[in-house]
């Protein structure tokens, strides 16, 4: 019987039947209370471990980078062309030109 879409159900809608299992049967595998308690084995004997990579000592490793900030006179200001595409603005015909742009 050819399968259309589902494995539950055949293409009239209605369910399939599903066939009892052939041959022997095997039941699912339960571990006795004896392999249950047996404690693990412990994998990480030496818990002193030292690793001199870690005490390098100097604090700008993983220090955050300075704060980028604009300190030149080219850039007048930001202008908004088109919803939030942010425009740098270097003169005043710049500014005038972004303007009429958004009025239409």
């Amino acid at each position: 019987m050819p399968v259309y879409g589902s494995m539950s159900h055949d293409f009239t809608g209605r369910k399939i039947r599903k066939s009892a299992p052939k041959g022997e049967v095997y039941k699912k595998y339960v571990p006795t209370p004896s392999a249950r308690n047996r404690a693990t084995p412990n994998y990480r004997h030496d818990a002193d471990i030292h690793y001199p990579s870690v005490d390098i000592g100097s604090p700008s490793v993983c220090a955050a980078p300075e704060k980028k900030e604009y300190t030149g006179t080219l850039v007048k200001g930001i202008a908004t062309m088109h919803k939030s595409n942010a425009v740098p603005v270097i003169d005043q015909e710049q500014a005038t030109d972004i303007a009429n742009m958004r009025r239409g």
